[in-house]
C-alpha cells in the first residue's frame, strides 16, 4: 500500500482516520458495558462455587500429604504444617478477587478488540459483524474458563498431592533445610520484605513516565506514518486502540512489579540458607533491587546498568546466581542486541516480521491433540488402543493409556521425524518447524519445549532402523517399559541391552512430560473432545459392533464396565449425543 510522505499527507490521514476509530471504539466500548457484567456474574459465580466448594477437601488432603509424603525432611514438613493455614485461608479470597478482576477485564475488552478485528476479516458484511463479533464467543469463553478453572481444582490440584506422597525412589533423600539455618533465614525474611518491596516499587513507579512516553511515541509513529506493525491499512484501528490502551498496560507492569518483589525478596532466604551467612542475605538485599533497575533499563532500551550498588551476595559468583541470569544475563542482553530492528519503531520490512513470526501456546497445543486424534484412529483401527480402553475412560475414568501413552507415542513420532529431517528444532507438520527462535514465549511451553530438543538430539544418535520404529509403537502403547527384561517377549530387534535402557528412558521421560502436561487446565477439556471423537471413530468404523459381537460369543457380555445390551442401547444416542464434539481442526 501507498505510504503517506510529507506533513501535509500524514496530517490529512490523521484526520480522516479519527471519525473511524472514534465509531469503532465508541461501538465496542458498548459492546463491552453490556457483555462485561455477565461475563463478570459467570466466572465470579462459577470460579468461587468450586473454590468454596472444594475448600474443605483442599485442606484435608494437603495436611494428609504432607503429613505422609517421605519427600520432605521432618524440619521442612513442620514448617510447612505450620504455615499453611495463610494461603490455604487466602486461597478462596485469591480465587474469587481473581475471578472479578479477569472477568471484568476480559468482559469489558474481548468485545472491544473484537470489534476491531473484524476490519481485518474478510466478511461481507463488515458493519453487521462488528455489531455482533466478541458477544456470544466472550461468553462461551468464561465458560469455559469456569470449566478449566474446575479442572485445575478437582483434578490437577489432586494429582499434584498425589505426586507428593508417593514413595521415594531408590537412592532418593528428603527435601530438607537445616535447623541450624532457620533462625538466620527468619530473621532476614522480614528485612528483605520491608527494603525490596519498597523500592522495587519505586523504580518501577519512577520508570512508569518513560515507558508511558516511549510507548506513545513509537505507537504514534506507526499510526501517523503508516509504518511498523501497522503498515497494513486493516491494522491501523488498532494502532489508535494501543494507544488508548498503553496507559493500561503501564499501570498493569507496575502492579506486576508490586508483587513480584515480594518473590524477590522471599528469595533472600533462600540464599541465606544456601550460603549459610547472613551478610549474604543481607548483600542480596540490595543487589536485587539493582538487577531489577538494570532489568527495566533494557526493557526499555535506556542506558545499561543500575545506580544502584550491587555487593557480592554469594561466595563463588562465578556460577551465575539462577535469579540474575533471569533478570540481566547475557542471553537477554544479546537478545535485546539482535532484536533492536524488531522494536515497534520503524520495522518497514513486513516480509522479515512474517519470517520471525512467532507461533502461540494455542497452536502448538492445537497441533498436539490433532497429532493425537489422527494417532488414535490409526492405533485404533490396528487394534493398539482398545475400545475398552474408550470405554474404561469414558465410564470409569481410567485414562492412562489414552490420555498418556498415546500422547507419549505422538510426540515421539514428531521426534523421530526431526530426528531424520535434520532439523534444529521439531517439524511438527509439513510446512512447520518449531525452534528456539519462533517457539512460544511462554515459561511453562519452554521447560516441556526445551527437554524435548534435548531427547531429539538422543533419539538422532541412537540411529534407529524402520523395523525398530515400528516395535517402539507397540512398546509405548503395551508395555511398561521399565526394566529392559520387559521387553523380552517383545520382538524388538536390538538385543543390546544399553540400547534397550536408553530407549525405556526416553519413554518414560515423555511420558513423565505428558503426566505434566496432563495438569494443564485445558488438557483435560481437549482430551475429553478427543476420547468422544475416537468413540465415534469406533462406531463408523464398525469396531464395537464387531468387538460386541466376540464378547456375546465368548459369554462375556455383562462382564465388562459397559453391559452389550447396555452398549447397545447407548450407541445410538451415545452417537446422536456426541456428534458435536469438536476437536481444533487447525494445524500449525
Amino acid at each position: 500500500m501507498k505510504v503517506p510522505t510529507g506533513f501535509g499527507a500524514k496530517l490529512w490521514s490523521f484526520i480522516s482516520f479519527l471519525p473511524f476509530f472514534l465509531l469503532l471504539l465508541s461501538l465496542g466500548i458498548v459492546k463491552g458495558m453490556i457483555i462485561g457484567p455477565i461475563v463478570v456474574v459467570i466466572m465470579v459465580v462459577g470460579n468461587s462455587s468450586v473454590a468454596i466448594g472444594l475448600w474443605p477437601a483442599h485442606l484435608f488432603w494437603t495436611y494428609f500429604c504432607v503429613f505422609k509424603t517421605r519427600r520432605l525432611g521432618w524440619v521442612l514438613k513442620l514448617l510447612l504444617i505450620l504455615l499453611l493455614p495463610l494461603p490455604l485461608v487466602l486461597w478462596p479470597v485469591v480465587a474469587i478477587s481473581g475471578s472479578l478482576l479477569g472477568g471484568i477485564g476480559f468482559g469489558f475488552f474481548a468485545p472491544l478488540i473484537a470489534t476491531f478485528e473484524v476490519i481485518g476479516t474478510d466478511h461481507r458484511d463488515k458493519c453487521f459483524h462488528c455489531f455482533v463479533d466478541g458477544c456470544w464467543s466472550t461468553l462461551e469463553t468464561s465458560c469455559t474458563v469456569v470449566r478449566d478453572f474446575t479442572d485445575f481444582c478437582f483434578h490437577s490440584y489432586f494429582s499434584f498431592m498425589d505426586d507428593l506422597s508417593e514413595e521415594m525412589a531408590a537412592g532418593e533423600k528428603p527435601i530438607d533445610i537445616r535447623l541450624s539455618k532457620l533462625p538466620k533465614c527468619l530473621f532476614v525474611l522480614p528485612i528483605a520484605i520491608a527494603a525490596d518491596v519498597p523500592m522495587i516499587t519505586v523504580v518501577a513507579l519512577y520508570k512508569s513516565p518513560y515507558m508511558l512516553i516511549i510507548g506513545w511515541k513509537r505507537l504514534l509513529e506507526d499510526l501517523i506514518g503508516r509504518e511498523g506493525p501497522f503498515l497494513e491499512t486493516v491494522c491501523v484501528p488498532f494502532a489508535g486502540l494501543a494507544i488508548v490502551l498503553w496507559p493500561l498496560a503501564v499501570v498493569g507492569a507496575v502492579i506486576a512489579s508490586f508483587l513480584s518483589s515480594f518473590g524477590l525478596a522471599l528469595y533472600s532466604a533462600m540464599i541465606v540458607h544456601q550460603e549459610d551467612s547472613v551478610k549474604f542475605g543481607l548483600a542480596y538485599i540490595m543487589a536485587v533491587v539493582s538487577m531489577f533497575d538494570e532489568y527495566t533499563n533494557d526493557l526499555l532500551y535506556l542506558r545499561e546498568g543500575s545506580c544502584f550498588p550491587r555487593p557480592r551476595y554469594r561466595e563463588n559468583m562465578n556460577t551465575s546466581d539462577r535469579l540474575e541470569r533471569s533478570l540481566t544475563g547475557n542471553d537477554y542482553k544479546n537478545e535485546r542486541e539482535s532484536s533492536r530492528g524488531s522494536r515497534l519503531v520503524s520495522q518497514r520490512s513486513k516480509t522479515l516480521k512474517q519470517a520471525l513470526q512467532q507461533y502461540t501456546p494455542v497452536q502448538v497445543w492445537d497441533w498436539l491433540f490433532k497429532s493425537c486424534e489422527v494417532n488414535g484412529r490409526i492405533l485404533l483401527r490396528e487394534g493398539l488402543v482398545d475400545v475398552k480402553d474408550i470405554e474404561e475412560c469414558i465410564v470409569k475414568g481410567k485414562c492412562k493409556k489414552l490420555g498418556i501413552k498415546l500422547p507419549a507415542w505422538s510426540i515421539l513420532q514428531c521426534l523421530l521425524a526431526s530426528a531424520k529431517s535434520e532439523s534444529s528444532g521439531l517439524v511438527i507438520s509439513d510446512e512447520v518447524e518449531l525452534t528456539r527462535t519462533n517457539l512460544p514465549r511462554d515459561k511453562v511451553f519452554e521447560w516441556f519445549i526445551g527437554p524435548l530438543l534435548i531427547i531429539k538430539d538422543q533419539i538422532k544418535g541412537l540411529r534407529l532402523n524402520e523395523d525398530e520404529e515400528i516395535c517402539l509403537q507397540k512398546l509405548v502403547m503395551r508395555y511398561k517399559n521399565e526394566r529392559p527384561e520387559d521387553w523380552d517377549d517383545s520382538g524388538f530387534p536390538s538385543k543390546d541391552p544399553l540400547r534397550r535402557a536408553q530407549l525405556q528412558a526416553i519413554i518414560r521421560r515423555l511420558q513423565g512430560i505428558v503426566g505434566s502436561m496432563s495438569r494443564m487446565p485445558t488438557f483435560r477439556r481437549k482430551f475429553q473432545n478427543l476420547v468422544k471423537l475416537l468413540y465415534l471413530e469406533a462406531l463408523q468404523a464398525g469396531i464395537l459392533a464387531s468387538q460386541d459381537a466376540e464378547d456375546l460369543q465368548s459369554g462375556r457380555g455383562g462382564q465388562g464396565s459397559v453391559s452389550t445390551a447396555g452398549l447397545k442401547r447407548t450407541a445410538v444416542t451415545q452417537e446422536e449425543r456426541l456428534h458435536n464434539a469438536q476437536v481444533s481442526e487447525d494445524v500449525v
